[in-house]
């Protein structure tokens, strides 16, 4: 039950407590760590801070003028708060700032992020607040410190915040450490996961709990009753469907449109470049001059502060954001949110739908902008499995090695540690429950030594055993070099972008736009211009501190390429794209252009049932194409295409390159490379056959610059190469040159090391995504349909588009370009 001055809240905001929040106050009172699941705008967030609030009222009965006078009392964290978004970690200290001033409780809430200033991070340490809101990042910072355990040692609550977010990913990893960790620094502790509705609780149920070396635990799990359902409409016009491209130019009017008929709309796009892009498409067409800001990671941290004060304010019309602004933010006078492209996941499409109306008894009003004709299908698929309540789900993975050599590394530089008790912590965190003692004991070996190959070389010597036997660090100035380094999103190296001050000399002085990424600029000229921070700037030239630009403008300014950033199509989206597309009862809901693209797909070659996999051969100029349709997602598709070549090589079909989408894979040759001059379907049975995944991927991955820089980010993670030192930090060329050597010498001389074990855990999923290409392998195995065409199918178009733009970027005309495209679907759609 809620004291007194509870209910007098709620009721001052014409509100009721929820049937969840009340429960969560009654595994408070048990002592239990639960798991709470509920939509949007179910007060997920007040739920989970609701027990915290009442025991830090009832200790200090006092009122807070008189805390700030002087308190009585020690300082000690209460509760810690973890985020997946520094955004995130700022809005929801902002909001807990009301129920507190407004009920007059002494309640210290401060946030700690990568902005947080140095002097407060230390005084952090030596006099916490009740209630510390940050990263994932900063609890593994704050871990490392020799004060760790006084920090900790009175810490009643950890809530875990968007944790569906966070737990089956690297971050996850490092999460699940710090709480195993947090488990032996303050045993009593309990554990609050929230969580947006998800397919599976159950292993989010297991990440909160501490798991035993044999079974496993669950969390107690609260599930609220569901809102009510969306309004999602889809923006695709009769009369024109792009065939190809992610920028959804054609759509700019209808987007300003829906601008206009709301309050406040969020205009989510898949990558930094789309906003870029997004945002100077919807300032051309801006007549009414409406107040439209831009939101994404790259910008500088006061440009994005300022961005959501005036979000908070409701002084903005519109923000076009990525993926910075999808997670729990809570901004009320948001009534609309607008996807440019396809979402990629349901799962993702209810998060970001969930910006609009976050109130859980009102409906989320969103339109889907699909950039071309495959996005037409995958947007009518999320829409209809959100509005059937289908997610998708996930494949689990076990934590990574590389990140536990970090953790191993950080816990060394807080004090010295026996290697039995750490692997007795570290098996209880959910992702490591199956760690084997032999891969922990390589762990430690490879933090401690460098592992059997570079054991010789004494920088990579980092721990020394004490005489009571336990590890310690090789010498202090590794602690630092860890504070520096620590962390799992491994981003090239960046540059800032400062705007040349009017009346000073170049390169001095210069207000900070953001960061982008070095390879970019290093590419740029005096004179080149680019986008970014929603204006289009001039290179000025490259100094010391930074890349300075000047204002101007020019209709044909490049975008930056970021990496990073793409989200795949989940398994669970493309089979339901792929049933939608195989059964023609149901094409009539979609636009005319796409309904006669598919009509003449089907006269012209055919549609594949569910299952199979249709692959169409035909020629076109002077070249052979192969084309096939697994949508499977873009990084198992460039995985199958590097697989494919090599073995056409091998028949002497003497391939000439391939490009891969989220729904296709065309390669061209010089060779025809149809199946029926060879035995019709045993030829492509025996192309597409699993056992690519063997010897072909192993010969490949030796290789493969992908492979390598999966290699390199695991290496960073793990501590092997330090991108950052006190006052420099190294450029990409020189990680790039230290990681080759590296993977090179272990390759050769110790293939089992942990490092190349952790990287091929990583091309699994990551990357190279050659699980997912396992399954795929395995489903249409003897369900492949071949057809050998006279000229290109409506389907294959998409994927020859993208083609041409590849091999002709930069070297034509884009009339030349057009004309040639306008010829390619003239043939594909051409009845005769």
């Amino acid at each position: 039950m809620l004291p007194p001055e509870f209910l007098q809240w709620f009721a001052s905001r014409g509100w009721q407590p929820r049937a969840h929040q009340l429960a969560l106050l009654d595994h408070a009172a048990r002592g239990e760590s639960v798991l709470l699941v509920a939509p949007t705008g179910g007060g997920k967030t007040l739920a989970g801070f609701l027990p915290t609030l009442i025991d830090l009222a009832g200790r200090h009965a006092f009122k807070l003028s008189a805390s700030r006078a002087g308190r009585s009392r020690k300082s000690s964290l209460h509760t810690l708060y973890i985020s997946p978004l520094k955004a995130l970690a700022v809005d929801v200290a902002r909001n807990l700032d009301a129920p507190i001033a407004e009920m007059n409780l002494a309640v210290m809430v401060e946030t700690r992020t990568g902005d947080t200033s140095a002097a407060r991070r230390q005084r952090q340490r030596h006099t916490p607040p009740d209630i510390l809101l940050t990263t994932p990042e900063q609890l593994g910072l704050l871990l490392a410190h020799p004060r760790a355990p006084q920090m900790f040692e009175n810490l009643k609550t950890v809530v875990l915040d968007e944790l569906h977010a966070l737990a089956n990913s690297k971050r996850g990893d490092l999460l699940a450490l710090g709480l195993a960790r947090l488990s032996t620094l303050a045993p009593g502790h309990r554990r609050v996961g929230l969580s947006a509705t998800v397919k599976d609780p159950a292993p989010l149920q297991r990440f909160l709990m501490p798991q035993p070396m044999e079974g496993e635990a669950l969390s107690a799990i609260v599930i609220a009753k569901g809102g009510a359902k969306p309004r999602i409409e889809i923006s695709a016009s009769d009369s024109y469907v792009p065939w190809a491209g992610h920028l959804a130019r054609h759509a700019m009017l209808d987007v300003m449109a829906a601008i206009h008929d709301a309050k406040t709309a969020l205009i989510f796009v898949n990558t930094r470049s789309q906003a870029e892009r997004t945002f100077q498409e919807l300032w051309a067409v801006n007549d009414s001059n409406l107040p439209i800001a831009l939101h994404h990671g790259s910008l500088a941290i006061e440009q994005r502060r300022k961005v959501e004060a005036a979000m908070a304010r409701g002084a903005l019309r519109a923000v076009v954001c990525t993926s910075t602004l999808d997670l729990g933010i809570d901004w009320g006078a948001v009534d609309k949110v607008i996807c440019i492209g396809a979402p990629k996941g349901a799962a993702r499409l209810v998060q970001r739908i969930g910006r609009a109306n976050h109130r859980l008894d009102e409906p989320s009003a969103a339109l889907l902008v699909p950039a071309n004709r495959f996005e037409v299908l995958e947007c009518h698929a999320a829409r209809d499995a959100v509005l059937a309540g289908e997610l998708d789900g996930e494949r689990q993975k076990a934590g990574g090695l590389d990140v536990l050599a970090q953790h191993v590394l950080g816990t060394a530089c807080a004090a010295p540690f026996d290697a039995t008790a750490l692997f007795m912590e570290v098996r209880s965190a959910s992702p490591y429950a199956h760690l084997t003692r032999e891969d922990f004991d390589a762990v430690v070996e490879f933090v401690a030594t460098g592992g059997y190959a570079l054991r010789r070389y004494d920088r990579y010597a980092r721990l020394r055993k004490n005489d009571q036997g336990r590890y310690r660090l090789a010498h202090p100035r590794l602690a630092q070099e860890y504070r520096l380094n620590a962390g799992v999103i491994v981003e090239d190296p960046m540059v800032e972008i400062r705007l040349q001050s009017k009346g000073r000399p170049a390169g001095a002085g210069g207000r900070k736009l953001g960061e982008l990424e070095e390879y970019f600029i290093e590419q740029l000229s005096p004179g080149d211009t680019f986008v970014f921070a929603g204006d289009v700037l001039r290179f000025e030239g490259l100094r010391e501190t930074g890349a300075f630009v000047t204002k101007t403008s020019d209709p044909n300014a490049q975008i930056p390429s970021y990496n990073g950033g793409k989200f795949p199509l989940s398994t669970f989206l493309a089979q339901r794209v792929r049933e939608m597309v195989s059964a023609p009862e149901g094409w009539h809901k979609l636009p005319e252009p796409v309904q006669e693209w598919l009509k003449i797909q089907e006269w012209r070659s055919v549609i594949p049932k569910p299952g199979q996999l249709l692959v169409e051969t035909f020629p076109r100029g002077n070249r052979h194409y192969l084309v096939c349709y697994p949508f499977e997602g873009r990084l198992a598709h460039q995985t199958l295409g590097m697989l494919l070549t090599r073995r056409l090589e091998r028949g002497r079909y003497h391939p000439l390159g391939f490009v891969a989408n989220e729904y296709a894979l065309a390669v061209w040759a010089a060779k025809d490379m149809s199946s029926e001059k060879d035995g019709g379907n045993a030829n492509m049975d025996a192309l597409f056959d699993e056992d690519m995944l063997g010897d072909d991927l192993d010969n490949w991955l030796a290789e493969s610059n992908l492979y390598k820089r999966t290699f390199r980010n695991c290496a960073i993670i793990a501590g092997l190469i330090q991108r950052r030192f006190p006052g420099k930090e190294k450029s990409s060329r020189q990680v790039t040159f230290s990681s080759d050597l590296i993977y090179d010498v272990l390759r050769e001389h110790e293939p089992d090391h942990v490092l190349l074990r952790a990287t091929y855990q990583d091309a699994g999923t990551g990357l190279l995504d050659i699980a997912r290409l396992g399954d795929m392998l395995a489903r249409v195995k003897k369900r492949i349909v071949t057809r050998r065409l006279d000229r290109v199918s409506p389907l294959a178009v998409p994927a020859l588009l993208e083609i041409s733009r590849e091999m002709v970027a930069g070297a034509v005309d884009e009339a030349i370009l057009h004309e040639n495209e306008d010829a390619l679907i003239r043939d594909a759609m051409r009845v005769e």
